[in-house]
């Protein structure tokens, strides 16, 4: 995110100098022409070569001056670095489930579910339409990689202060990394129109220092296989 809002900046410095630049020659040409006789022919039969090419160069010189940053920046979005932790979200009508995968436990994967809290359960300091039952716990300063994919419809995960937008598709599972840097609460919604609650599916992700997130594991693991002796369900139902 952090690449995406510096290359914003820069383009929008460029695209105020052309705008102003064009406004400029605009202003220019009518103040120029409306001196003219309207009873005197305008002589269009002669051509400017060198300012044709000109406008033509130097437009394109530009779109290969923004090009270059751009493409480094998509492939930069793409690469995936060797992930320290996976997490697996998967959208539903109308709901997310994530699941932690990369360890081993007596009753199976860490599997949540999360729903958005309805406005007459808020308490102060939560946001209407935001806040779920489940913050998914995540660690600073590690590379994450999200495994996005959908039990029914098209969803779509986007959390935009991560500058996190992917499709989450029936049948196919796509891929993000994702490597946060400061402690923090990052709110998102399903950004796929998936049916008539399509606005009742926020996600928040609660970043955490290393050792806070392997407490809260060590917490849910304990918490897990408790309930998996006690009753016999898994801890997506305990949750």
């Amino acid at each position: 995110m952090e690449g995406i809002i510096s290359f914003h900046h820069d383009l929008m410095f460029l695209l105020i100098f052309i705008v102003f630049f064009v406004l400029y020659m605009i202003f220019a040409i009518l103040h120029n022409f409306s001196n003219i006789p309207a009873d005197r022919p305008l002589d269009t039969s002669s051509h400017n070569t060198l300012l044709e090419i000109f406008w033509t160069v130097v437009p394109s010189i530009i779109l290969l001056f923004v090009a270059v940053p751009s493409f480094a920046l998509l492939y930069s979005i793409d690469e995936l670095v060797n992930p320290s932790l996976t997490l697996k979200v998967i959208g539903h009508q109308w709901y997310w489930t994530y699941e932690y995968s990369d360890y081993s436990m007596e009753y199976g994967n860490l599997n949540v579910e999360s729903y958005m809290v309805s406005e007459e359960d808020l308490i102060p300091g939560q946001y209407r339409l935001l806040e779920t039952t489940y913050r998914v716990v995540l660690p600073i300063n590690v590379h994450v990689r999200t495994l996005i994919t959908s039990a029914d419809v098209l969803h779509s995960w986007a959390v935009p202060s991560l500058g996190l937008k992917l499709d989450a598709c029936p049948g196919r599972l796509n891929q993000a990394a994702l490597f946060i840097k400061r402690e923090g609460v990052y709110y998102g919604q399903c950004s796929e129109i998936c049916g008539v609650n399509h606005g009742f599916m926020p996600i928040v992700i609660q970043a955490v220092p290393m050792a806070d997130f392997n407490a809260w594991f060590d917490l849910n693991t304990q918490l897990g296989s408790y309930v998996n002796r006690l009753c016999g369900v898994n801890l997506a139902c305990a949750n």
